[in-house]
C-alpha cells in the first residue's frame, strides 16, 4: 500500500481529504507541521495519522530545518511527499533526499503564482481561475534567499479550472477553488504518480496519457440559457444550460414560434428531447407522441399527417398532455389533427403558414421549430449520479434485413421484416423492460418500464386490445429490447396473435424460447445486440 507524508502549516484540508479518499490506495502515514498549534495536527490524530512538529527557531537556518524534517521522514517508508499550505519554500537540501514532492497552488499556473493568488485573480477580473498540482523544485539560492521566479515553477501534473462569478470575494472564491478544484486535482495527481502515469526523468517529468475510447478526464462548459419555473415538481428549482457548439437540431435552441404560450418546463424539455430523438431514427415521414419520455405511439408513413394519425391511434388516452414530434415540416392537415386533443408541445423542422395559424388557436400549445434535421452524430450520452457521471456512446444501432438471424423454422415474410425493423428502432426509445408491438410501420401496443419481461408483454398486448383505435395485437410483430429469459413471454405473445418476434438472443434458455416460437408458428429473428434504455 503506497504511503504519503504530508507537510502542512495550518488546517491541512487537502491532506484530510486525501486520507479519506486514499487515491490509488495510498494512506497518509505522517503529517509534519512547522507550527505546534496547527489545526491539522488534531485532525490527523483523530484519523489515526502520526504527527510531528518541527519548528524553525529564529536562529535555525532553512537548510538545517529541512534536515530535521528529513530526519523525521527517515522513520517512514514513503512513496510521496505532499504539501498542503506548507508555508516554507523548499531547497535542494530537502528535495534531493525526499521522495517526489508535490504541491497545490490555488490558480492556473503560470498565472498568479506566489501568495495572495485569489486576490490577484479578483484584481485581474478574469473569468476562470482554478488550481494546479505541480512538482516542487528548488527555489532557494546558495545564500538561502528565495529565487522568486522559481517559486511554483515546477513541472505541472494536472490542473482544474473553476469559474469566477461576478459577486465573488476572496472567501467565496477560496472555498470554491478548494472544494470544487483542489479536492479533485490533488487525488487525481496522486493517482497519476502512484499508478505510473508520471515518470521523473533527468529533464523533468513525463506524463503518459492512458489510451482508450474515453479520455482520462473530461472538461465541459455550458451556459445557463434560462431559468425554469420549477423542476420535475414545483418544490424543485431548475434551469436549462446550453451548449453553443451544438450544430444538430435540438430542443434547447429550438425557436418557440408562439410567443404567447408558456415557456417549456423541465418535464417538457425532457419529453421533447426524447420525442425528437425517436423521430430522428427514420428517413421516411415519421411522427411520435411522447409521455414521460416514453412513446405513447410512433409511426412512419407516406406523409407526416398519416404518420401522426397512426401514432396517435396507438394510445390516444396516454397521448393526452404529451409531446408531438415530427421529422418533416408540419402542414395544415397535421396541425388540425394535433389540436384535436390537448398536447403540451409540438416540435418539428418547420411549419407551413396555414399550420401555424391552426396551432396558434391553442394558446397553451408550445410550437417549437428545430430547423433542419441532419444525420450528424448526436455524441455521447451522460447521466449525473451521486458522486460522478455515467458516460456512454449513444445507441445508434440501426440493423437492416441482412443483420437479422432467423432462428425459427419459419422465416418472417418481407412485410414482417419491415415491421420488425420498425419495432426495433422504436423499442430503443422505450424504457426497459420494453416490448413494442407493431403492424407495418406503426405501433400497436407498448409495454414499458416493467421489472419482468413477461409483464411488459402483458402490458403491450393489453394496451393494444384496450387502447389502440382500430388496431389489435393479432397479426402484429413484437420487438423486445433484451432477450427472453423464459418461453413465457413468447407464449403469451403468440396467444394474443403475434406473428413474429425480434429480440437480441443470448439467453441460456434461447433453445426453449425458440422451441416455443416454433410450436406457435411464430417467426423469430435475433439482432445479436440489445437495446436497453434505463433513463
Amino acid at each position: 500500500m503506497p504511503t504519503i507524508a504530508g507537510l502542512a502549516s495550518n488546517r491541512g484540508r487537502n491532506l484530510m481529504h486525501i486520507q479519506d479518499r486514499q487515491p490509488a490506495g495510498a494512506t497518509v502515514d505522517v503529517i509534519i507541521s512547522n507550527h505546534g498549534n496547527a489545526p491539522v495536527l488534531e485532525k490527523a490524530e483523530n484519523r489515526g495519522i502520526e504527527t510531528a512538529v518541527v519548528e524553525q527557531p529564529p536562529d535555525m537556518d532553512r537548510r538545517e530545518h529541512e534536515r530535521r524534517v528529513l530526519q523525521v521522514l527517515a522513520d517512514y517508508d514513503l512513496d510521496l511527499v505532499v504539501l498542503d499550505g506548507y508555508m516554507r519554500i523548499l531547497s535542494d537540501t530537502f528535495l534531493e533526499e525526499a521522495p517526489l514532492t508535490l504541491n497545490i497552488h490555488p490558480s492556473l499556473l503560470p498565472a498568479f503564482p506566489g501568495e495572495n493568488a485569489h486576490e490577484q485573480v479578483l484584481d485581474a477580473s478574469v473569468a476562470i481561475t482554478g488550481c494546479t498540482v505541480h512538482v516542487v523544485t528548488n527555489a532557494v539560492a546558495a545564500d538561502e534567499s528565495v529565487i522568486t521566479e522559481d517559486v511554483d515553477a515546477g513541472p505541472i501534473i494536472t490542473q482544474e479550472p473553476i469559474p469566477v462569478y461576478p459577486d465573488d470575494d476572496q472567501a467565496s472564491l477560496k472555498q470554491r477553488v478548494l472544494y470544487e478544484g483542489e479536492f479533485k486535482a490533488y487525488p487525481r495527481a496522486i493517482e497519476m504518480v502512484l499508478e505510473g502515469q508520471v515518470t521523473q526523468t533527468a529533464d523533468g517529468i513525463e506524463i503518459e496519457e492512458e489510451s482508450g475510447a474515453f479520455p482520462d478526464r473530461r472538461l465541459t462548459s455550458t451556459d445557463r440559457v434560462r431559468d425554469l419555473r420549477y423542476g420535475e415538481n414545483p418544490h424543485q428549482d431548475a434551469a436549462v444550460y446550453g451548449d453553443s457548439t451544438c450544430e444538430v437540431a435540438n430542443v434547447v435552441d429550438a425557436e418557440q414560434l408562439n410567443d404567447g404560450a408558456k415557456a417549456l418546463s423541465y418535464n417538457n424539455y425532457n419529453d421533447a428531447d426524447a420525442a425528437l430523438n425517436l423521430v430522428r431514427e427514420f428517413d421516411e415521414p415519421a411522427a411520435a407522441v411522447i409521455k414521460h419520455t416514453n412513446p405513447a405511439g410512433c409511426a412512419v408513413a407516406d406523409s407526416v399527417s398519416t404518420a401522426y394519425e397512426h401514432a396517435l391511434a396507438t394510445d390516444a388516452k396516454s397521448a393526452f398532455g404529451g409531446i408531438v414530434a415530427l421529422n418533416r415540416c408540419c402542414d395544415e392537415a397535421t396541425a388540425t389533427n394535433i389540436i384535436d386533443s390537448f398536447k403540451e408541445a409540438v416540435i418539428a423542422p418547420g411549419y407551413t403558414e396555414k399550420a401555424l395559424e391552426v396551432l396558434e388557436t391553442k394558446a397553451d400549445l408550445r410550437v417549437l421549430d428545430v430547423g433542419s434535421m441532419t444525420e450528424e452524430s448526436l455524441g455521447r450520452v451522460e447521466k449525473p449520479i451521486v458522486g460522478g457521471r455515467l458516460v456512454q456512446d449513444r445507441d445508434e444501432q440501426a440493423p437492416d434485413r441482412a443483420d437479422l438471424e432467423t432462428v425459427t423454422d419459419r422465416e418472417p415474410t418481407a412485410s414482417e421484416r419491415e415491421a420488425l425493423l420498425f419495432a426495433w428502432q422504436t423499442a430503443k426509445h422505450v424504457k426497459s423492460n420494453a416490448i413494442v408491438l407493431a403492424q407495418g410501420t406503426e405501433t400497436v401496443g407498448i409495454g414499458m418500464g416493467q421489472a419482468s419481461r413477461v409483464d411488459a408483454v402483458d402490458l403491450a398486448t393489453k394496451k393494444a386490445e384496450r387502447d389502440a383505435a382500430g388496431k389489435s395485437a393479432a397479426g402484429s410483430v413484437l420487438a423486445s429490447d433484451a432477450f427472453f429469459p423464459f418461453p413465457d413471454g413468447v407464449e403469451l405473445a403468440a396467444e394474443t396473435g403475434v406473428d413474429a418476434v425480434i429480440q437480441p438472443g443470448g439467453s441460456v434458455n434461447d433453445e426453449a424460447v425458440i422451441e416455443a416460437a416454433d410450436e406457435h408458428d411464430v417467426a423469430m429473428v435475433f439482432t445479436g445486440t440489445r437495446a436497453f434504455r434505463h433513463d
